[in-house]
């Protein structure tokens, strides 16, 4: 299985409009809504749970020590940041999971 496929705003809107029978325009603007809506929560802290789908969060990630692969001898201390975190709902999960390739030399099922 390949999974080289990136699916754009440009083909969401597309995909809706054909959908829906609503035009491009009117899906666009409701998208970019959505999608503003969304950073917009996330730049204030909030979290956003979409049921069923899944939650975006802002998380801060602890303040650690990296490595430079090229002078090992040397730490680089990496500040403490914040990310945003995305966990999937149970039912993206478990479709998600399905597409996990069999093991070398596990039964077939």
């Amino acid at each position: 299985m390949q999974f080289n496929m990136t699916v754009t705003k440009r083909d969401l809107v597309l995909s809706i409009s054909d959908e829906t029978k609503l035009s491009q325009q009117a899906v666009q603007t409701v998208v970019q809504s959505v999608l503003d809506k969304i950073a917009a929560a996330l730049i204030r802290g909030d979290k956003i749970e979409l049921r069923g789908f899944g939650v975006f969060e802002v998380k801060v990630r602890k303040a650690r020590v990296g490595r430079n692969p090229n002078q090992p001898e040397k730490d680089i201390p990496i500040p403490a940041r914040a990310v945003v975190r995305f966990k999937p709902g149970k039912e993206l999960r478990e479709a998600v999971l399905k597409l996990t390739p069999p093991q070398e030399g596990s039964p077939s099922q």
